[in-house]
């Protein structure tokens, strides 16, 4: 969760106090063009209009990729569109006055049109897409204009309005794209098409909800030949086995379909006149299981964070947890019988928020990240956890690491601690009384921000919000990295720009996915209120395997409710979903497409606790398996653990052949 987003809530509930004051800011609106810079004057007025004096004031961006704002009330613009700057002024009795600037940033004018590499040539009767790309002055792509299009010789191309040529007859001509009175153009040549018929074929006849099948198309001219580079576009009708729903699925122009509901679906392929089509039968997926809660450790009195569970020195089993917004206390479960769940030790350290907490491989070593001491010195916290009926501190280190740390992760004896939300270092922990600093990793894009980093082979998987996920070789070799001088080597950023979490699978097919997590507050979050909580946001699957050309391939999404942090094991996702507790999923075979509506959820949880922090309210934080069971935290009741029944052999699974 963002210390951000917490503190524009905690914003909004004190809000204005009182009546003889008035937080006045000048100017109070602002239209910039990018790249340029205002600086904002912040009073306090009295009710008899004259200003007082001694007041300090913050500035805020709601965007900061976009707009940034410093301490001294300088803004700047990034990027267009229509941005608040938020400036607060604390009173020395907790009091805060409050007042918000519209911003408006211009978008530069067009500078020029170019449309994508068409074919040298075109067959006539076909109709293929028109990709064009508008840049502005700035060289930014831009996806929000309207682009006309025209040719010279409509008795040989026409065009629809969203940019489709169809080939009309033989010939030349010549085709433009128009966005603000800025033209792209190319040439086209018609010729007499060679098809003479369409063959389709597929990996398989029948299989179940979620399978991806493989279709082939073979394009022939008269004499049987192949005919390469015809253009093809594939389509699909489905009738459903199910009255209440009506067949929906997902086909990929270059050939992939997966359905979501059961029934008869229909593949068809056209080629200008010429088209074919194959018939399958699909399934249920049939994966849902039972899960029932085994064990609670309650925590009702504040709330819980983020958690770790591992194998201790002596065998058994432990787990530690986070605070959130508290008084900085870590508490030390024994959960060897995960149905007695309870608590051997504590640790406080100067904080509000201990909200991460990781355990070294060996059992031995946790670190536990602050944010908000008293003395701004956050940094990390090194812990003795041999015996973690009685955990000591080692050390603390706080160098660079002062802005708070939201999140951490050890490998190696290697610490990746993130440094107020906008870099991550390196602490070398080899020697825990002597933590030092051998690295860092850090963006160059405007504004950006960072809010986790996970370390697998070698290879951090960094969350960057609006820049979305980072991989990076911090000691695998596969970019010439190491935790001294990293290397990044990938990234994908998707739309919402709210990348929160990255989970690395590596999936038996020989697919490699990175599952980017969003975490998002629409409904608005209220920390010390007694109503239950709302997310919203899901998870993106993102094929890595061709690292220069990573896909979105697939998405696991349940309406009104919002993702956190998750977990994979073997080919089962353990997935946090705030306010739809756990969510226990399916990745076996290649993902494509809607996980959530194709039935792959194999199980829910949600923790209800009348004794709660809030009252039957569950907002689930994380989730975990260890040796058979689900463990999970939640904000407003502790730690929980439940256990998935075993999967039923299910004599209706069709397999792809």
């Amino acid at each position: 969760m963002r210390k951000i987003v917490a503190l524009l809530f905690s914003i909004l509930a004190f809000g204005t106090t009182g009546f003889s004051q008035e937080l006045k800011v000048t100017p109070s609106t602002l239209t910039l063009n990018i790249g340029q810079s205002q600086k904002l004057t912040a009073q306090i007025i009295d009710e008899n209009g004259k200003t007082t004096e001694g007041r300090s004031f913050a500035y805020y961006s709601t965007k900061r990729r976009a707009l940034s704002a410093d301490s001294t009330g300088l803004i700047t613009a990034h990027l267009a569109g229509e941005y608040s700057v938020i400036v607060i002024s604390p009173g020395e009795d907790g009091s805060r006055l409050r007042s918000t600037i519209n911003v408006l940033i211009n978008h530069p004018p067009i500078a020029r049109v170019e449309i994508e590499e068409s074919p040298s040539q075109i067959f006539e009767g076909t109709t293929i897409p028109i990709k064009v790309n508008v840049f502005d002055e700035l060289n930014f792509l831009r996806n929000d204009i309207n682009v006309s299009f025209h040719t010279n010789k409509p008795s040989v191309v026409s065009f629809d309005v969203f940019g489709n040529l169809t080939a009309e007859g033989v010939g030349k001509a010549t085709i433009s794209a128009e966005a603000e009175g800025i033209k792209g153009s190319v040439n086209i040549n018609v010729i007499e098409s060679p098809i003479s018929r369409i063959q389709l074929s597929s990996d398989a006849i029948a299989a179940r909800t979620g399978d991806v099948f493989h279709f082939n198309t073979s394009v022939l001219d008269k004499k049987g030949n192949v005919i390469e580079n015809a253009p093809l576009h594939y389509s699909f009708v489905g009738v459903s086995d199910n009255i209440e729903y009506s067949a929906s699925g997902l086909i990929k122009q270059d050939g992939r379909f997966v359905a979501d509901i059961p029934g008869m679906y229909t593949i068809m392929v056209k080629s200008g006149q010429f088209a074919a089509q194959k018939t399958v039968k699909i399934t249920p997926r049939n994966v849902s299981r039972k899960i029932e809660v085994v064990g609670h450790g309650s925590v009702s009195n504040k709330h819980t964070s983020d958690f770790w569970i591992w194998e201790g020195v002596d065998g058994r089993d432990y787990a530690v947890t986070g605070t959130w917004g508290a008084d900085g206390t870590a508490y030390f479960w024994d959960v060897t019988d995960p149905s007695n769940v309870y608590k051997i030790d504590s640790i406080k350290v100067d904080a509000r928020t201990v909200n991460d907490v990781k355990v070294s491989k060996d059992g031995t070593i946790c670190v536990i990240s602050r944010e908000g001491a008293s003395n701004r010195k956050n940094g990390i916290v090194i812990l003795d956890v041999k015996d973690p009926k009685n955990v000591s501190v080692i050390s603390t280190f706080t160098e660079n690491l002062t802005g708070g740390v939201h999140n951490v992760f050890i490998d190696k004896g290697i610490v990746y601690a993130l440094s107020a939300g906008r870099k991550y270092y390196m602490v070398d922990i080899n020697d825990p009384l002597k933590p030092h600093i051998v690295g860092e990793f850090e963006l160059e894009t405007v504004g950006h921000s960072i809010h986790d980093v996970w370390i697998e082979n070698g290879i951090a998987y960094s969350s960057n919000w609006t820049d979305g996920i980072q991989l990076v070789d911090v000691g695998n070799g596969i970019a010439g990295g190491t935790h001294q001088k990293p290397v990044r080597f990938a990234s994908y950023a998707y739309p919402s720009g709210a990348n929160h979490a990255s989970f690395p699978f590596h999936s038996p097919t020989g697919k490699f996915y990175v599952i980017g997590g969003d975490e998002k507050f629409p409904y608005g979050l209220d920390p010390d209120g007694d109503k239950p909580g709302r997310a919203a946001g899901f998870l993106h699957f993102i094929d890595f395997t061709d690292l220069e050309n990573p896909e979105e391939v697939a998405s696991f999404e349940i309406p009104m409710m919002g993702s956190h942090n998750y977990w994979v094991d073997g080919e089962t996702l353990y997935a946090a979903f705030y306010n739809g507790g756990v969510r226990v999923v399916d990745l076996s075979g290649e993902l494509m497409g809607d996980l959530y509506k194709q039935g792959r959820e194999i199980a829910w949880i949600v923790p209800e606790d009348p004794n709660g922090y809030v009252k039957n309210a569950p907002f689930t934080w994380g989730a975990q398996l260890h040796k058979g069971h689900v463990f999970y935290s939640d904000w407003n009741s502790g730690l929980w653990s439940a256990k998935v029944a075993p999967a039923k052999p299910d004599p209706t699974k069709v397999e792809i052949k």
